[in-house]
C-alpha cells in the first residue's frame, strides 16, 4: 500500500496535504500579476489566483506515492540527475482487475475448498460462498462511491476510510487494515509450507511421527520451522526490493489463472474419461491410501488365500487367524472412484460414525471439530484482496474509473468462480474424497488437483506459487499502510516506523511486520489463523460502508459521487451483513477486534495530532449538536438538570499570557468536563489592527487550558474599552440554548494601589452586566494560592448562608467534592441567626433541608444580636470617605489634589476625635448613615467567619449586590475588602435568580 497523499512540512514538523486549490501558494510565491484586466483583483491574487492558474494546477495535479517523491528528493539531495518520473499509465485491467483477481483467489480455493464443500454440504456451501461474496460486493460499492467522490491520491483505501471517517476511526480502521494484511501473509506462508511438505517434498520434514496420534503435532512443528525460514527469506526479498516483487508478480498471477483453467479443464475431461483415483472404504470408513497398494482384506496366490498390507494394518499378524480390530473383522472393504464424472450424479456418501472411531487405525478424520460459523470465518479470508485496485490508487491512469470498474467485475467473475467451484466440486468428487483435507485417501495428492488436466502437479505447483505471491504481496503491502499511517501523525508512538531508506522503503515498518506475522506463524495451523484475519477484515469493509453511508445521510455538499449505482441503503446492508459474519465466524474474535479498535480509537483521540479531514463523523457530530441546540431552546433546563455553565473571564498580561492559570484550575475541578465552558478575555483597540493578537491570545488561553485540563472553549473579543467587552461576552457567548449561565472571575486584589479607578469600576459594572442577565456569578479572590492538581488533606468547605440564592452556595460545594483534589474535604454550612430567630429551630429546619437535597454538611447557627457601632467601624466607614473623596480629586492638579487631600486628612481627624466624644447619642444618630451600618454589617460578620472558618481550605459567602447609584461605587468595594478580610481562599457567589437545587427526585 502506498502512503496517504503528497505531503510537506507546515514548518512545525506536521506534514500537511497538498492541494491544487484556493491558499495554496508554495508554489511561484513571487510571481506577481502584470495585466491591466484585473487590476481590480491584483491584491489578492495571492490567496485568490486567477482561474487559468487554477486549472492549470488541476490538470497537472498529481497523486504520486510519498516512496516516489522522497526518491526524488534523495537523488536531488546526493547530487545526481534527476530522474524523471512517468505519470501513472495503469490502466482498469491490468492495475484493478487482475490484482484483485491474483489477491482473491488464493490459498483457500485450492487447500480448503474441497473440504469446505464435502463438510457442510452443497447447500450450506453455497449460503457461505453468497453471503461472504455478498459482503464484499456490497463494500465495493461503498468503495466504489468513496472513489469517484473526487480524486484519490495515493494511499488507497486507508486514505479514503480515514479521510471519510476522520482521524480516530481512520487509525482504527487503518491499523486493524494492518493487522489483517499482516496475518494474512503468514496465512498464505502457512500454506505454501503445506503444500511443500504434504504435496510436493514430504520427506523433507524435519519432525517425523512415530505412532498416528503425534502426526498433528509433528506437522505444527514443520510448519513453525519451515514457515521462520519462508518469512526470513520473503522479508529479506522484500527489503532488497520491491521492484524484484512486482516483477515477479505477473509471474504468480500467471500460476493463478492457468490454476484455474487447469480445473475447468479437468471438469470438462472427467465428462469423457473421468481420471483414476480409487478409494478405499472400510464399511462407510475412508481409508488412508498410503501404506498399502491393494484395497482387499485378502488375495488368492497360486490358488493360495493370503493376507495383504492392509490386513497388516488393522491385524496382530499376517497369518488368517490372527486377532484384528473388531471394526475390520465387521466390515467389508469397498473400493470406489474418487473422481465418478460430471455425468454419474455422485452425491455425498454418510458419514462414519466419530463415538467408534480408533485414532490409532489409518482413517480419515477431521483434524478439528467442524461447524458452520467455523466454517465461515475459515472460508472468508478467500474473498478478502478486493481493495488490491485502490492501495494502487497512486498508479492508475485514471482512479475514479479504474477502482469502481476492475473491483466489481473481479468480485463477479470470482464469485462465479467460487458457485461453480461448490457445484462442480460436489457433483464431480466422491463425499468421502471431499472431506479428506490432506488428500490421504487419494495417494497424498491435493484434492482439487485430482480434477485437474493434464496433471495434478498443475495446480500443486500453481497453488504453490501462488501462495508464494500472495505472502510477498502481503509483506509488500502491510509495511507501506502502516507506514502511511505513522506518517500521517495520528499515532503518536509509530512515528518511529515512518522511516525507512532513502527511496521511502518502510524499513522499520517491515521489521514490525515480520514480526507479528511470525506470531501467526507459530501458531502453525492456516485453520486457527484464517479467522484472525477475518476478523481485522470484517472490521475494516464495516467501516468502509459506514463511512459511505454517514456521507450520504448526512449530505455533505462535497458528497457528489460519480458512481450511479450506489443508494445509502446498500451500504447499510453492507455494515449490517460486516457485523453479522463478524459475530457468525468467531464472536470472541470479533469482541477481541472491537476492543482492539475501541482501544486504538480512545488512545487517538487522547494523544494523537489533531486533524481536519472534512470526515463524516465531523459532519455527523455538527448535524447532532445542531438537533440538540435547537431542542435546547425549546425550554430552559428543569431545576434537576441545571448545573454551572461557565463563562470564565480572564485578564491578559502585556505578552498575552494568563495572568491567573489557577483560575482554570479551579474552573477544571468545579465542572470535571461536564457541561460547558466559555473561556473568554477582552482585548483593548479595533480587529483590523489587533487581528493578529486576538489570535496569539486565543492561541495562549488554549494552552493554559490544556496546561490546565480545562475542557470547553475560547473566545478573546476585541473592544474599544474592557467594560463593553466584557459585556459583549456576557451577552453573546454561547449558541442558542447552549449558553452560559454563570460567570466566573478572578478578585481585583490591587485596586487599591491602582491608578486608573476604570479598573475596578469595570468589576462592579461586570456585576451589574450579571445580575441584569439573571446569571449567576463567582468571584475568587486569592485565586493563585488555589490548589491546583494537589490533593488536599482533609479540612472543610465553608459554607456562610446569609440570603437565599437559590441554593447555589450549596451546590457548589458538593460539585467540588467530586473531583480528587477537593475529595477529602467536609462541608460545613454556617447560618446567621437574628435577635427573634429561634436558632434551635432554625438548626433543625436546616439539617432537615440538608437531608432532603442528600447533602452531607454540618450545619451551625451563629447568633449576631445587635450592639452599638464601634470606634473602629467609624474609623473605617471614615476612611473609606476619605479614600472616595482622594479619588474624585483625580482630575485636579497634583499641587491642588494634595492641598485637597492634607485638608481632608485634618478634617477627618478632627470628625473622628468629635466622634469620639459624643458617645452613645453621637452613635445612635450616626446608626442612621448607610455607609457606617454597611460597614458595621461587613466587620462584624468578618469577625464572625474570621473567627469560624480561618482554617478552611475555601470560604464561600453570599456577594451583597452593588448599590443602585454609582456614586457609592467605591464604598461597595471597600465593603466587600472589609467582609473578606484575614481569609485565605474566599468564593463570593451572587446567584442568578432561580432554583438550582431541588428536594425531589
Amino acid at each position: 500500500l502506498s502512503p496517504s497523499v503528497c505531503l510537506s512540512n507546515t514548518g512545525d514538523g506536521n506534514p500537511r496535504e497538498s492541494s491544487p486549490f484556493i491558499n495554496n501558494t508554495d508554489d511561484d510565491k513571487g510571481t506577481l500579476y502584470d495585466g491591466k484586466n484585473m487590476a481590480l483583483f491584483e491584491e489578492e491574487m495571492d490567496s485568490n489566483p486567477m482561474v487559468s492558474s487554477l486549472l492549470n494546477k488541476l490538470a497537472n495535479y498529481t497523486n504520486l506515492t510519498q516512496g516516489v517523491r522522497e526518491h526524488e528528493e534523495a537523488d536531488e539531495d546526493e547530487g545526481a540527475k534527476k530522474k524523471t518520473v512517468k505519470s501513472p499509465q495503469m490502466g482498469t485491467f491490468i492495475g484493478v482487475y487482475l490484482p484483485c483477481l491474483q489477491n482473491i483467489l488464493g490459498v483457500i480455493l485450492f487447500l480448503r475448498m474441497t473440504w469446505i464443500v464435502g463438510t457442510a454440504g452443497i447447500l450450506e456451501s453455497f449460503i457461505i460462498v453468497s453471503m461472504c461474496c455478498s459482503c464484499t460486493m456490497l463494500t465495493a460499492i461503498s468503495m466504489s462511491a468513496i472513489a469517484t467522490n473526487g480524486v484519490v491520491p495515493a494511499g488507497g483505501s486507508y486514505y479514503m476510510i480515514s479521510r471519510s471517517l476522520g482521524p480516530e476511526f481512520g487509525g482504527a480502521v487503518g491499523l486493524c487494515f494492518y493487522l489483517g494484511t499482516t496475518f494474512a501473509g503468514a496465512m498464505y506462508i502457512l500454506g505454501t509450507i503445506e503444500i511443500l511438505l504434504t504435496y510436493i517434498v514430504p520427506s523433507a520434514a524435519i519432525f517425523k511421527a512415530e505412532e498416528k496420534a503425534q502426526e498433528a503435532d509433528a506437522l505444527l512443528n514443520n510448519m513453525r520451522v519451515y514457515g521462520t525460514c519462508c518469512l526470513t527469506l520473503m522479508a529479506l526479498v522484500v527489503f532488497v526490493g520491491v521492484k524484484y516483487v512486482n516483477k515477479l508478480a505477473l509471474v504468480f498471477l500467471a500460476c493463478v489463472v492457468l490454476s484455474i483453467l487447469a480445473i475447468y479443464a479437468g471438469v470438462i475431461k472427467t465428462i469423457f474419461e473421468p481420471p483414476v483415483f480409487p478409494v478405499c472404504l472400510l464399511g462407510n470408513r475412508t481409508l488412508q491410501n498410503h501404506d498399502f497398494d491393494k484395497c482387499m482384506k485378502t488375495e488368492i496366490i497360486d490358488n493360495l488365500t493370503v493376507t495383504t498390507k492392509l490386513w497388516s494394518l488393522f491385524c496382530e499378524g499376517p497369518e488368517l487367524n490372527a486377532s484384528c480390530n473388531e471394526y475390520f473383522s465387521l466390515n467389508n472393504v469397498t473400493e470406489i472412484q474418487g473422481i465418478p464424472g460430471l455425468t454419474s450424479g455422485a452425491v455425498p456418501s454418510v458419514p462414519a460414525s466419530v463415538a467408534s472411531q480408533d485414532k490409532y487405525m489409518p482413517y480419515v478424520a477431521n483434524d478439528i471439530t467442524t461447524f458452520f460459523t467455523l466454517l465461515v470465518g475459515i472460508y472468508f479470508p478467500s474473498v478478502t484482496g478486493i481493495m488490491a485496485g485502490s492501495n494502487r490508487s497512486g498508479d492508475l491512469r485514471d482512479a475514479q474509473r479504474s477502482i469502481p470498474i476492475g473491483t466489481i467485475l473481479a468480485i463477479a467473475t470470482t464469485t462465479i468462480i467460487y458457485l461453480s467451484c461448490v457445484v462442480v466440486f460436489g457433483a464431480c468428487i466422491e463425499g468421502v474424497v471431499l472431506r479428506d483435507k490432506f488428500g490421504d485417501s487419494v495417494k497424498g495428492n491435493l484434492v482439487i488437483g485430482t480434477l485437474s488436466w493434464p496433471s495434478p502437479w498443475v495446480i500443486v505447483i500453481g497453488s504453490f506459487f501462488s501462495c508464494c505471491g500472495a505472502g510477498l504481496q502481503s509483506l509488500t503491502g502491510a509495511p507501506r499502510l502502516l507506514q502511511a499511517i505513522a506518517r500521517d501523525g495520528i499515532v503518536p508512538f509509530l512515528q518511529v516506523f515512518g522511516h525507512g531508506k532513502a527511496n521511502g522503503e518502510p524499513t522499520w515498518a517491515l521489521l514490525l511486520t515480520a514480526v507479528i506475522c511470525e506470531s501467526g506463524i507459530l501458531i502453525a495451523s492456516l485453520d486457527a489463523v484464517a479467522p484472525i484475519l477475518s476478523m481485522f477484515f470484517l472490521m475494516c469493509y464495516l467501516f468502509v460502508n459506514l463511512a459511505c453511508a454517514l456521507q450520504t445521510l448526512l449530505r455533505t455538499p462535497n458528497w457528489r459521487p460519480r458512481f450511479k449505482y450506489y443508494h445509502w441503503a446498500l451500504s447499510f446492508l453492507g455494515m449490517s451483513l460486516c457485523l453479522a459474519l463478524m459475530f457468525i465466524s468467531s464472536w470472541y474474535y470479533a469482541l477481541v477486534a472491537m476492543l482492539i479498535a475501541g482501544c486504538i480509537y480512545k488512545y487517538i483521540e487522547y494523544r494523537g495530532a489533531e486533524k481536519e479531514w472534512g470526515d463524516g463523523i465531523r459532519g455527523l457530530s455538527l448535524n447532532a449538536a445542531r438537533y440538540a441546540l435547537i431542542r435546547l431552546e425549546e425550554a430552559p433546563p428543569h431545576t434537576k438538570n441545571w448545573r454551572p455553565q461557565l463563562l470564565v473571564l480572564l485578564s491578559l498580561d502585556s505578552e498575552l499570557s494568563v495572568k491567573h492559570p489557577r483560575l482554570l484550575s479551579f474552573t477544571t475541578q468545579l465542572k470535571a468536563g461536564k457541561g460547558l465552558t466559555i473561556v473568554g478575555s477582552v482585548l483593548e483597540g479595533t480587529y483590523l489592527t489587533r487581528e493578529s493578537d486576538a489570535k496569539r491570545a486565543e492561541q495562549s488561553i488554549k494552552s493554559a487550558m490544556a496546561a490546565e485540563k480545562t475542557k470547553g472553549f475560547c473566545h478573546v473579543v476585541v473592544s474599544s474599552n474592557l467594560r463593553d467587552g466584557f459585556s459583549h461576552l456576557i451577552q453573546s457567548a454561547g449558541l442558542g440554548g447552549m449558553k452560559h449561565n454563570s460567570v466566573l472571575m478572578a478578585w481585583p486584589a490591587n485596586w487599591k494601589q491602582s491608578n486608573d479607578p476604570q479598573s475596578w469600576r469595570n468589576f462592579i459594572e461586570t456585576i451589574r452586566e450579571t445580575t441584569a442577565a439573571h446569571q449567576a456569578l463567582l468571584v475568587a479572590k486569592n485565586v493563585d494560592s488555589f490548589p491546583h492538581q494537589e490533593r488536599l488533606a482533609e479540612g472543610t468547605i465553608d459554607v456562610w448562608w446569609i440570603v437565599h440564592d437559590g441554593g447555589l452556595l450549596m451546590l457548589l460545594p458538593f460539585l467540588l467534592q467530586q473531583h480528587k483534589v477537593w475529595r477529602k474535604c467536609k462541608m460545613r454550612i454556617f447560618t446567621v441567626a437574628q435577635l427573634d430567630d429561634n436558632s434551635i429551630q432554625m438548626k433543625k429546619d436546616l439539617q432537615m433541608f440538608l437531608y432532603h437535597l442528600r447533602l452531607n454538611a454540618e450545619v451551625e447557627v451563629v447568633e449576631m444580636h445587635d450592639s452599638d457601632i464601634s470606634a473602629f467601624t467609624y474609623e473605617k466607614t471614615l476612611v473609606m470617605e476619605q479614600r472616595s473623596q482622594m479619588l474624585k480629586q483625580m482630575q485636579l492638579s497634583r499641587t491642588e489634589r494634595e492641598r485637597e487631600i492634607q485638608s481632608i486628612t485634618d478634617e477627618s481627624r478632627s470628625s473622628i476625635r468629635r466622634k469620639n466624644q459624643s458617645g452613645a447619642h453621637g452613635s445612635a444618630v450616626n446608626n442612621q448613615n448607610s455607609n457606617v451600618r454597611c460597614m458595621h454589617t461587613a466587620v462584624k460578620l468578618n469577625e464572625v467567619v474570621v473567627n469560624k472558618s480561618q482554617g478552611a481550605h475555601l470560604v464561600l459567602l453570599n456577594m451583597p449586590g452593588p448599590p443602585k447609584s454609582r456614586g457609592g461605587d467605591e464604598n461597595y468595594m471597600e465593603f466587600l475588602e472589609v467582609l473578606m478580610e484575614g481569609l485565605n481562599r474566599v468564593l463570593l457567589v451572587r446567584g442568578g435568580g432561580r432554583e438550582v437545587i431541588t428536594i425531589y427526585s
